[in-house]
């Protein structure tokens, strides 16, 4: 728990952050030579290798018969053997469904609190059925219908009058003409009358441009493979709610926080030391910590702790993306301020996320140190106790 030494830095790559579809080339490569079943019209991967990229293949060495052994997309040859890593942590049923709802040329609409991977979720599934995650219109209140419709280059507009030329595609129209899947991120942030934009295009299937009217390029049909993954966080502020026909023109999924408290330490884990590598540093915090610090996030997010005490939930989301956060944060403070035990610095940067919203979510976590953290600690617990002492912190 004490980091003494300073950590020597990591080489980093040229990029931040990858999109799925790069992060992940190797496996779609893999996995579009491994699985020759039927597709969906359009699709890359057969959905059964879908789900198997983002679940994984629980261990399991796929191995490729030699006659499927030949050249990939752009040249790039898949390896003859591969374990598919498991990218989303949640029941396998729920990604069973949303893969049926894609080939189904059905919209998606993945629902939950924040953090809870929605957005991850969406672009692996772009990723793996059309090879793209990067048709996307990331939604706010200022989102107009040109996002989810078209726009104009004025230049072209002023100089020649509504032609193909000076059309712009938004995300979903492209989509729409090459057969693909557009993403809407955080689609009730949008105004009511944006969203339902988006009604006669997942009904019709198609997109009508009356400024083009009598020419060929006025009607765009939607191409096979079109469809839509949209996301919403119900619980924020700013919600627009949805209207009915919309809704109708969706299968909902919700995405429900981690279940296992070692299957969200180890996520917390992995991310956490994603964001030190980029940070420059090696990831040097204890398992015992991140245990800890998951579980505290845990018995707040659920109004119970491990043990079965009741806890008050404060109002702000306690979730796993937040837990990594601060797991990075100490991952970051351990690494360049190092000199102390990183363990200290947990009541601090707890504090920080739950008084993001409700202040009188402070005194909620007060009442959590004086139940389970104190509870613990008169158990024996040696962690525990530390973080009892620390109480003080939170003043």
């Amino acid at each position: 728990m004490t980091m003494t030494e300073p950590v020597a830095p990591v080489a980093l790559p040229n990029r931040r952050t990858l999109p799925a579809e790069e992060q992940h080339a190797t496996e779609l490569a893999f996995l579009a030579a491994h699985d020759d079943g039927p597709r969906p019209p359009g699709w890359a991967l057969t959905p059964r290798a879908v789900v198997t990229f983002v679940c994984g293949s629980g261990g399991e060495t796929l191995e490729l018969p030699g006659s499927r052994q030949a050249k990939g997309d752009g040249g790039a040859v898949p390896p003859a053997r591969l374990a598919i890593t498991p990218k989303f942590v949640g029941e396998r049923s729920l990604v069973e469904r949303c893969v049926v709802t894609l080939a189904g040329e059905r919209g998606l609409l993945l629902v939950g609190e924040p953090g809870t991977a929605k957005s991850m979720l969406s672009e692996l599934l772009a990723a793996a059925v059309c090879g793209t995650s990067a048709l996307t219109v990331q939604g706010t209140a200022g989102t107009t219908e040109d996002a989810f419709r078209y726009g104009w280059n004025y230049a072209l507009l002023l100089a020649q009058g509504p032609s193909r030329q000076a059309l712009v595609d938004s995300p979903v129209l492209s989509a729409m003409r090459s057969g693909r899947v557009a993403r809407i991120e955080e689609i009730t942030r949008c105004l009511p009358e944006v969203q339902d934009a988006l009604v006669s295009i997942l009904s019709d299937r198609r997109l009508s441009v009356p400024e083009l009217a009598g020419t060929p390029d006025a009607l765009t049909p939607a191409a096979p493979g079109f469809t839509v993954i949209a996301t919403a966080n119900l619980r924020d502020r700013g919600v627009s709610e949805m209207s009915a026909a919309l809704k109708r023109r969706f299968n909902f999924e919700t995405v429900a926080p981690i279940a296992d408290p070692a299957a969200e330490a180890a996520l917390v884990r992995g991310q956490a030391t994603a964001v030190v590598r980029r940070a420059g540093a090696a990831f040097g915090v204890d398992d015992a910590v991140l245990d800890a610090l998951v579980t505290v996030f845990r018995d707040l997010r659920s109004g119970r702790s491990a043990e079965g005490w009741d806890v008050e939930r404060p109002g702000t989301v306690m979730s796993t993306a937040e837990a990594v956060q601060v797991a990075a944060s100490l991952g970051v403070a351990a690494a360049y301020l190092p000199g102390g035990d990183v363990l200290d610095l947990v009541p601090g940067h707890l504090l920080g996320v739950v008084r993001k919203d409700d202040p009188a979510d402070h005194a909620r976590l007060l009442g959590y140190w004086d139940g389970p953290v104190r509870r613990r600690a008169e158990d024996g617990s040696a962690m525990w106790r530390r973080l009892w002492d620390l109480r003080e912190n939170l003043r």
